[in-house]
């Protein structure tokens, strides 16, 4: 044991060393002629982001991407509060650019996208003036871009899994990734698509029991070409998405309705109880297509930079629910005859947005050396929904932004100072049946407001990949499209009501963030997001009726303490002197990392207790260089979250992932079994503000077993240079400056 304690706490110097050797200028001139490949680090911690490579890690990209998500350490993702990462919210972007969905339409849209499609997620936690100040407390940006080579070629990527829980089920994905380039452009496409079945069974106390089997397919095409035109590029995206789900549901429960009294006014009634059995069917059909434009302006100096962006982004849903049958029984009359309601639920919804933004940076004079970046942003949002004919939301926004900020280096400081300023226009009307069952028009509650958004760092190298790093930002939310949304987009009982909430104001966060970081993996950091209007979902009953609505919560913080820390099997077998000679690279030795994180949601009249968050992986490199990869997640109970309390872990599941490469690692394979021991389920009690409490539990078919194949087809000649990712490629290159943004 003491052994193990001196050798952690030289673990720094280790991999100092290793760093100064590999960095050495003569060593680099003794191997000439030699290709060298950089390897891509599992985990990268940034000053403003933690960056998790997908491509390369079997253990996250052999099923959708949101099993993938769930995976990573420090992220909580729940049915019913969203995501949050170290205690921020999440604002969920893809390739740059942000979704504007959230809870149960972002989950569908994440399942419908295999994760071997994508190439690394930054969860970006100390978003910068360059950011749009709707980014919220944190950003979650979803990066699919691939590389082009100057000839054709062409990866393969499937996987198959299954369940077998009350029956067999099966989910497979396919993809197919297409890159080359000629004398005049280059091009790259990328089709794929997934079939998944899986089971929901859910309860909420005794009103509400159900079982549903799911059904969905999904296909997705993502295009760009690039014109090299002289030093500066013209980038063109074409990207769709579509996802056709079905969902059948056998429920059971008791209720109350109104009675009307006959002979009387027809506000005068009673309510009467009633058992019922019911079948229903919902069908889903969403599609959601983005083009984007890119000029990239280049200068003699590669630090300058100019680019221009026009974007556009049409999104439209279909949701609707058909009764088979019902069964009802009447405490006061006795049971009825079967009836069959047809269509309960016919909801639409459609969602345009248009934009155009510009970016300039360049190095300056400041201190011992600096960057200026400076930009603005003009954006239009159109957003309406329709139930059954009747547009019942009209929302408009628009947004128009600038921002200037700067970076500097004095020593051994970093500095970042930067404003954003944003003004916003939001209007609308909202249709609704009132108590009477009257429609009813209202304005939406404008909000037409100019706003300033600070943001500072200060970071100070303490030695080598070695930084202290203070954090402020304040940022704004948005409430997104699907909490505004008044229609139900989920399966609705006879005594459920699923409801939208279009008067949500914007939530405002300050967030605060002192961190130590060392060599990518090592950390240990301790935030506070302070938040006004914060938009939550409650759920309640009232009598035998439950409620699921969106509301603002007032004031709230989050605080989050988390601690992450690689331990390297080889202290246990060598020697100090030995482990000082090794060239250090986690990715390629056997190792364990370790993550922890502490935190706690404080609330107004609510007396929420704090949670533990808890993930362990660890690699193991076996004989015949197969990969062994074993992650455990677990999420204490008895805590508060929002306006729920765990009863049960939110997280509390086992993976397993085997992965051979062959033929020359252009064939990679992988055997993985997922949530081995069924531990993942979500039940919660909520604590809503009004009404009474719900017991809420909710089961998906977690525990699944496939395999997992990726093939890339040789180049046609193997030192064909590599062209920069054309596949919606959004984000500034950058060279230069003072503190490096993840790319």
């Amino acid at each position: 044991m003491k052994k193990t304690i001196i050798a952690l706490s030289f673990l720094g110097t280790v991999f100092t060393y290793a760093q100064e050797k590999t960095n050495n200028p003569v060593k680099e001139k003794q191997i000439e002629g030699v290709t060298l490949t950089k390897t891509k680090k599992a985990v990268e911690q940034k000053a403003d982001r933690t960056i998790f490579d997908f491509s390369e890690q079997p253990q996250l990209n052999n099923g959708n991407v949101l099993e993938g998500i769930k995976k990573l350490p420090g992220l909580v993702s729940t049915d019913i509060a969203g995501m949050m990462y170290q205690g921020k919210m999440l604002e969920v972007y893809l390739n740059g650019r942000p979704l504007n969905i959230t809870s149960n339409e972002l989950n569908s849209f994440l399942e419908g996208m295999p994760a071997n499609s994508v190439d690394r997620i930054e969860v970006i936690t100390q978003p910068g003036a360059e950011f749009p100040a709707t980014s919220g407390g944190a950003i979650m940006n979803i990066i699919t871009n691939k590389n082009a080579n100057k000839y054709l070629t062409a990866t393969y990527s499937g996987n198959y899994s299954f369940t077998n829980y009350d029956k067999f089920r099966s989910r497979t994905s396919n993809s197919v990734n297409l890159n080359a380039r000629n004398k005049i452009f280059g091009w790259q496409l990328n089709i794929g698509q997934n079939y998944r079945e899986s089971m929901l069974n859910g309860k909420q106390d005794e009103l509400l029991t159900s079982n549903t089997d799911r059904f969905g397919r999904g296909y997705f095409a993502k295009s760009g070409l690039t014109f090299d035109l002289g030093q500066d590029r013209l980038l063109l995206n074409y990207d769709i998405y579509h996802n056709n789900n079905d969902n059948y549901t056998l429920s059971d429960g008791n209720g109350q309705e109104k009675n009307l009294i006959p002979n009387t006014d027809p506000q005068q009634y009673t309510y009467r109880d009633f058992n019922f059995d019911a079948s229903d069917a919902a069908h889903t059909l969403t599609t959601r297509q983005e083009a984007v434009a890119t000029y990239q302006k280049r200068f003699t100096d590669k630090a300058q930079k100019l680019d221009f962006q026009f974007g556009y982004t049409k999104s439209d849903s279909k949701f609707a629910q058909d009764n088979i049958f019902r069964d009802v029984t009447y405490s006061d009359s006795g049971s009825q005859p079967r009836i069959s309601l047809g269509n309960l639920l016919n909801n639409k919804s459609d969602m345009r947005i248009a934009n155009f933004k510009v970016d300039y940076s360049q190095p300056i004079n400041l201190l011992d050396g600096g960057k200026v970046s400076l930009g603005g942003l003009y954006e239009h949002q159109k957003f309406d929904t329709e139930s059954k004919g009747i547009t019942n939301l009209d929302y408009t926004r628009q947004t128009t932004s600038t921002y200037l900020e700067f970076q500097a280096k004095l020593k051994k400081f970093d500095f970042i100072l930067g404003t954003r300023a944003e003004n916003y226009d939001i209007s609308g009307i909202t249709r609704y049946y009132d108590k009477n069952d009257m429609l009813i028009e209202a304005d939406l509650i404008p909000f037409n407001k100019f706003k300033l958004f600070p943001n500072a760092s200060v970071q100070y190298n303490l030695m080598n990949q070695v930084y202290v790093a203070a954090n402020y930002n304040k940022k704004i939310n948005l409430p997104s499209i699907s909490a505004l949304n008044p229609n139900n987009v989920t399966f609705q009982g006879p005594n459920t009501q699923v409801t939208g909430n279009p008067n949500l104001q914007p939530t405002i966060f300050d967030n605060y963030e002192l961190k130590i970081s060392a060599f990518d993996y090592a950390f240990i950091g301790y935030s506070v997001s302070s938040a006004k209007n914060q938009v939550a979902q409650i759920i309640r009953k009232d009598g035998k009726n439950l409620f699921n609505e969106q509301i603002n919560i007032s004031d709230m913080r989050i605080h989050n303490f988390n601690v992450g820390l690689p331990v390297p099997f080889m202290i246990f077998s060598k020697s100090l002197s030995e482990i000082m000679k090794f060239n250090f690279n986690p990715d390629k030795i056997n190792f364990m990392y370790l993550y922890a994180g502490y935190q706690k949601h404080e609330i107004d009249n609510l007396n929420n207790k704090g949670f533990w968050i808890f993930n362990i992986m660890t690699q193991i490199i076996l004989p015949k260089d197969i990969k062994l990869t074993a992650n455990y997640s677990y999420l204490t109970p008895k805590a508060g979250y929002f306006y729920f309390t765990a009863e049960k872990p939110f997280n509390n599941s086992f993976d397993l992932t085997v992965t051979k490469k062959f033929m020359d690692n252009r064939l990679t394979v992988s055997v993985f079994a997922n949530d081995i021991f069924n531990g993942q389920v979500m039940q919660v009690r909520s604590n809503p503000p009004t009404g009474e409490s719900v017991y809420i539990r909710s089961k998906y078919d977690t525990r699944n077993f496939g395999l997992s194949i990726n093939y890339k087809i040789p180049t046609k000649n193997k030192l064909a240079k590599e062209d920069a990712s054309i596949l919606n490629q959004t984000k500034k290159e950058e060279t230069g400056g003072v503190m490096q943004q993840g790319q």
